[in-house]
Formats: structure tokens, sequence, C-alpha cells
């Protein structure tokens, strides 16, 4: 498939600020392992503003979006029925051109340590699209390194009856955007916080550590167990930070405690923005509310607090997901945490101190979970939640809707200063509108 010798891109500008659309060589194959995608959507995340408004310093432009699905138009040596008996991950071997794929917002190998262990989001090889060392997805090429250990196919190769077919071929284009980055990212922190043995007492209504042991029968025997009362089951748990990814850990969360069958947990979900609370609730009401008739709430930070207050007599949340990435979140989600509280932190913070100090940590016992979400480790997960919510996650403009609008690329300056300013939700670039 011969290629266009130039496209259209969205690029940024140093120091701040300074988006412009612009036309630059199209994109080429470099090195064996590279694959060539052209774009059919891509997405603004509120990451990208990091550099746009100046936090993460940049003395080059460089093409933006770390978000986008497309269709694979060139593919590098590497790709060939003979891949998988060289070891290679098994892309190298099923890769086409022609197949609809989706990128996570970095490149990995699959083939390093990190990878092998499932830590993907910290490859040895890791670069982020969207930067100054990889050019982004907000245009209608681009250049996928190490592709076979990167890319995700829609479907994926182990989709074979005909009715699983059907039902990813119902999919949106715009939903799939959401598999770059914020449906994983919100999985992510999701079963971090689910998973972490702090809060298996609540789940399991067994407590610490009987709730880690349970196969281990003559100590718990053993064990001075107190019962548990009903207060004590409650689990109660913030949300902090109401944009697109903290919708998709909402869902996540709701997704996981209806599977674990729990009982009573209790949601506050807080934010600055009236429309982004609003539109969480929208969307808790649409799935069915909270599981074994818990309780969601939305509230703004003094509202979050008195709410915490009154639901737990004091003590403070169980658990608390910080998705804003901004040093006022985190000192909140300290504040609203009991002792033994768990933090997980998916908000992208900039290179400053932390507000948290070891004597305070030490003496709330509390647990901290940081950094990037894994995406391509978490896909097959997040697929299966984005193919069993698309009335979420597959709509555009509408009142439950991640998705706000999908726009011309020719319009991503103006798309840029509304989502800064808070004047629309998730913006989605058609480049070829």
């Amino acid at each position: 498939m011969s290629l266009p010798e130039t496209h259209k891109v969205v690029r940024l500008y140093p120091p701040s600020h300074d988006i412009r659309v612009e036309i630059v060589p199209t994109p080429k194959i470099e090195h064996a392992d590279d694959a060539i995608v052209r774009i059919i959507i891509a997405g603004l995340c509120g990451s990208d503003l990091h550099a746009y408004r100046g936090h993460d310093k940049f003395a080059n432009s460089f093409v933006c979006g770390h978000e986008f699905a497309g269709e694979v138009v060139a593919l590098g040596e590497s790709y060939s029925e003979t891949a998988a008996a060289l070891g290679r991950p098994p892309l190298y071997a099923t890769l086409k051109v022609g197949d609809k794929v989706v990128a996570p917002f970095t490149s990995s190998c699959s083939e390093c340590h990190f990878c092998r262990m499932g830590f993907t989001g910290r490859c040895e090889k890791c670069l982020l699209f969207g930067s100054q060392r990889l050019s982004g997805g907000q245009a209608q090429y681009v250049r996928v390194p190490l592709a076979g250990g990167t890319l995700f196919k829609i479907p994926p190769d182990n989709v074979k009856t005909e009715e699983d077919i059907t039902q990813w071929k119902h999919i949106s284009n715009a939903s799939l955007v959401l598999m770059a980055d914020i449906l994983p990212t919100g999985l992510f922190a999701a079963t971090q916080l689910l998973q972490h043995p702090n809060i298996l007492p609540a789940l399991k209504s067994k407590p610490f550590p009987v709730s880690l042991y349970e196969g281990n029968q003559k100590a718990a025997v053993g064990a001075n167990i107190i019962p548990l009362t009903d207060v004590d089951k409650q689990l109660t748990l913030a949300v902090i930070g109401l944009g697109p990814v903290g919708l998709c850990a909402i869902v996540s969360l709701l997704e996981q405690l209806e599977s674990n069958k729990s009982q009573s947990t209790r949601i506050v979900a807080i934010d600055l923005l009236e429309s982004r609370r609003t539109k969480a609730a929208e969307i808790v009401k649409k799935i069915g509310g909270v599981p074994g008739n818990g309780l969601f709430k939305t509230a703004t930070i003094d509202e979050g607090k008195k709410i915490v207050a009154e639901w737990t007599g004091g003590l403070g949340v169980n658990a608390a997901i910080e998705i804003v990435g901004h040093n006022d979140a985190l000192e909140l989600a300290f504040e609203l945490i009991r002792p033994f509280g768990v933090i997980t932190s998916v908000g992208v913070h900039q290179n400053h101190q932390v507000p948290l100090i070891g004597k305070g940590l030490y003496d709330k016992n509390v647990s901290l979970v940081f950094g990037r979400c894994p995406v391509r480790t978490m896909f097959p997960f997040a697929l299966e939640l984005l193919l069993k919510r698309q009335d979420i996650f597959g709509d555009v403009g509408q009142e439950t809707s991640l998705i706000d609008r999908v726009v011309s690329i020719d319009e991503a300056a103006e798309s840029y200063v509304m989502f800064d300013k808070g004047l629309c939700g998730k913006v989605l670039f058609d480049p070829w509108k």
C-alpha cells in the first residue's frame, strides 16, 4: 500500500499553549519491528494538558496525542509466520496490513523482564506517544515502534466464533480510543484498590490477617478472632477526580463489587466541577447503582469530608483513588482515609515533592500505591468491560457518555483551549473529517 508523501498533524510548540495543525512528511518504517498505522480516531486526554500548560518542560515541538486507534498500512521486515519460532511475541506472526488496532499510550517490547512480569508500563524500551521522543497519534498516520509487542488487534486473534465476531463488530471506533489509556487506567486503579490486603477484611468479613490466610485453617483456629460487626464489614471508598479516568474507575469499581457480591459499599465521588459530578451520578444511576444496596454520592471537597465523617463516625474511608495528579488531591486522599487505609494514585504527578511526611504515613499505617498503568497488560480485562458497557463507553455526546464530541483535527487548537478550561468533556479527533 503506497502512502501519501505528507499528512496532517497536531503539534505543540514551547513553552506552552501553542497548538498548530500542520502538514508534515508521512512517517516511514525505520526499524524492522515498526508498523505504520492510519489513524481512524484519536483522543485528547487530560495528561496532554501537562505539556500544553507548560508543566512538562520541552525544548522542541512534537506531534501530540497518546490515544489512538487505526488500521495497519505498513509493516517492517520482522513480521512473518516464522516469527513465533524465533520466540517473538505472537503478533509478529499474525499482524497483517489491514488489521484494525489500538495502541497503549506507551510502546512496549513484550520481551523484557518488566513486560514478562506484566508491568508493561515500565518496559525497558518504553516510549511515550505524543512526546519529544515519539510522535503521537493526533495525526493521520503514526509510526509504532515495537509494534508486535505494543499493538492490540481488534478483534483479537482468539476471537473465532461468529457470535463473538458479531459482538466485536458492534464496538464503536470512538470507544476503542478509551482503551489506549483511560479505561485500562481506571480498571487498574480499581483493581489495585480492591485487591489490596488492607481491603480484604471488609470484603471477606474476616479480620486481618485471617482474610489473607484462608487456606491455613490451623493458624486461623488459633487466632484471636473477634467477630466483625456490620459496621466493620462496610466498605467506604472515595474517588477524587471525576474526569474520564475517574468515571472509568467508578464503572470498574461497580463491576468488581458486583462480581465480589459485596454488600453495602459506600462510594463518595469528589470533584470541583458540577458538570462532572452530575455525569458521574447519571452513569451510576444508569448502571443500577452500587451493588448490594450500597450508596453513591457526589460531592465538592467540603461536602465530601462531611459525608465521610457522617458515614463512618469519623473513622474515614477504607481507601481512596486519586486521579487528579495534584498535591491538593493527594492531601485530600490522606485526610479522608482511616488508619490502615489505602491510597491508589494514578494521576500524573509533576516534578515536585509530594505533601506527605514519613511520620504521618507511619502513624496512619498508610499504604500508598502510585504510578502508571501497564495498559498493554490490562487490555484483555478492560476489553471485557468495554464490550459489556457499550451503553456507557460507546455513545458520544449523551448525558452518560464519557466522550463529549468528535471533531475535525483542524479544530485542535480550539478544542485544547475548551478542554483546558473545563468547558467540554473528552474530545476525539477524526483526522479525515
